[in-house]
């Protein structure tokens, strides 16, 4: 069966360094009578070639939920409305960052789980056959199990080699229970006093786990990069030898900046279109779907 690569505007970067086996292509979608994406009004516009009509073989949607989340969202919706008009059967959805993730339960009267509301919209009224997402921060989450079709892609083997190749052996924690429940790694238990200030407790074992070693901290994601900037300075204070960052997810830019200046080396997958990004998950996405 062909397969088509529809790229989102969030994730038409990744396109050109995707190595597409036999049977694959791309179509990138096209702009309204002026050419462009998006009208005077500032609402988004995309439209897909003609011969996307009553095609009969298999239509993944690459996208990417950030840096725009409310616009990039609209672009899916409109794609997806697309195919289904033109009579599209075999759609897939391959989320490199899902728009609104940590919105993944309800905590007040009123308030929703958006992630896995869009997730059942997108099985139910778009049809759409299979959902993959890249380091998905509600992994783990029981109400997943309603949705058998959604797959888990990790980027953190591909973080690790990259770091080892530069850093050798290291030692991998993370910054909360979340993170480590995410990774399957050990790490340190954080406390929130405020918005902006956090704390961290340990133990004697994590001091011997990590004195003298290259500590990879790592995280999903980033986003004012706070808890991860303070807890470099904790492993550093246990006698760390040295501390780099393995960050799927650069969300925020100010965030990006922070982590890069509070650890040696910060390792960042191009999920999101970030000029950071030093770390490619295209083979990771062809091999998921492949």
């Amino acid at each position: 069966m062909k397969t088509i690569i529809v790229p989102t505007l969030g994730a038409e970067h990744i396109v050109s360094s995707l190595k597409l086996p036999e049977g694959f292509e791309t179509m990138i979608p096209l702009g309204n009578k002026e050419g462009k994406r998006f009208f005077p009004d500032g609402e988004i516009y995309a439209r897909l070639p003609d011969e996307i009509e009553g095609f009969d073989g298999r239509v993944v949607i690459l996208h990417s939920g950030q840096p725009d989340p409310g616009n990039s969202l609209t672009e899916l919706e409109i794609i997806l409305s697309t195919l289904k008009r033109a009579n599209v059967q075999n759609v897939e959805i391959f989320f490199t960052y899902f728009p609104f993730c940590m919105q993944d339960k309800t905590e007040f009267k009123g308030d929703t789980n958006f992630a896995e509301d869009l997730i059942q919209k997108l099985f139910t009224y778009y049809k759409v056959k299979k959902i993959y997402v890249l380091e998905a921060h509600f992994f783990g989450k029981e109400w997943l199990l309603k949705f058998p079709n959604l797959v888990h892609v990790s980027a953190l083997e591909l973080l690790k080699s990259q770091a080892e190749k530069e850093y050798g052996e290291l030692v991998y924690v993370a910054p909360d229970i979340g993170s480590q429940k995410r990774a399957n790694i050990t790490g340190a238990s954080k406390t929130r006093k405020n918005s902006f200030e956090v704390s961290f407790d340990h133990d004697e074992d994590f001091r011997k786990l990590i004195e003298g070693k290259v500590v990879g901290v790592v995280d999903d994601l980033v986003e004012t990069g706070g808890t991860m900037a303070k807890f470099a300075d904790v492993c550093r204070e246990n006698g760390a030898k040295d501390v780099v960052a393995l960050i799927t997810h650069g969300v925020m830019e100010s965030g990006v900046k922070r982590i890069r200046e509070a650890y040696s080396k910060l390792f960042l997958t191009n999920s999101i279109n970030r000029a950071e990004a030093n770390v490619d998950v295209s083979d990771l996405i062809i091999k998921a779907l492949s």
